[in-house]
């Protein structure tokens, strides 16, 4: 959320009225999230000034780490170099840290696409857009599941329970450091989550969801405890609850 969002704000600040815009003070701490969309909180440092040049050798975009040569344009201009600093940076500042972690595995080689186009600045402002908006597709969509076997059918399901809060086994990414929350596309994928986890025996789907639409569920190691929830459903193990009373 937070990488798309900022790269929706570049895009905007390449194709602002007043030209390209560049943040000359790309730091973490000049941007705010505010009702999920980045926001600049401080403009004195931007500039749409665009270094002038007479040819391509006086159009070098240097960083402490990589350099990159780019043309010089007929005007006199280095060519789309606003726009190439504010992506450097959001790779170097945000995405580096953000982009390799959360996503479900069929998704990460083409965020690691992303994150190597935009360290190398193969991509312009206009493809990282494209990029971004394709994997958030096939995320809110579901296309990246694979087909397998419908391991919903190994589960029972109770409508309008839930287990009783309390610590329960974690994994990683949760959005919970008290247990395991993980966001789910359906609750066939949340079958499949559970059978890779080790010590998962039920997981509780219920209403609350992520800013992307998709449902949050959480996954437990036991389902004995459970209460009236009618904005939950619950789904235990059969080889679980086997022997035992429901």
């Amino acid at each position: 959320q937070i990488c798309l969002s900022l790269v929706k704000l570049l895009f905007y600040l390449a194709h602002s009225p007043l030209g390209s815009i560049a943040l000359l003070d790309f730091q973490p701490r000049q941007f705010v999230m505010v009702d999920g969309n980045l926001k600049v909180t401080d403009m004195d440092d931007a500039s749409t000034e665009e270094l002038s040049c007479k040819e391509d050798n006086d159009c070098t975009l240097d960083f402490p780490t990589k350099s990159f040569p780019l043309k010089c344009s007929m005007a006199g201009k280095c060519e789309g170099i606003n726009e190439k600093k504010n992506l450097f940076n959001a790779y170097r500042y945000f995405f580096t840290y953000l982009l390799p972690h959360s996503a479900p595995p069929a998704l990460q080689p083409l965020l690691s696409d992303i994150l190597n186009a935009t360290g190398d600045l193969r991509y312009g402002i206009n493809e990282t857009l494209r990029a971004f908006e394709k994997v958030l597709h096939l995320y809110k969509s579901g296309l990246y599941l694979q087909k397998r076997p419908l391991l919903l059918n190994d589960y029972i399901s109770l409508q309008g329970f839930r287990t009783v809060e309390g610590e329960g086994h974690k994994c990683w990414p949760s959005y919970s450091h008290l247990g395991c929350l993980l966001s789910i596309h359906s609750a066939e994928e949340a079958a499949a989550i559970c059978n890779s986890q080790l010590h998962c025996q039920s997981f509780i789907v219920t209403q609350h969801r992520t800013w992307t639409g998709r449902p949050l569920a959480s996954f437990q190691s036991s389902w004995t405890d459970l209460v009236p929830d009618p904005n939950a459903v619950v789904y235990i193990k059969r080889s679980a609850s086997s022997g035992e009373r429901l």
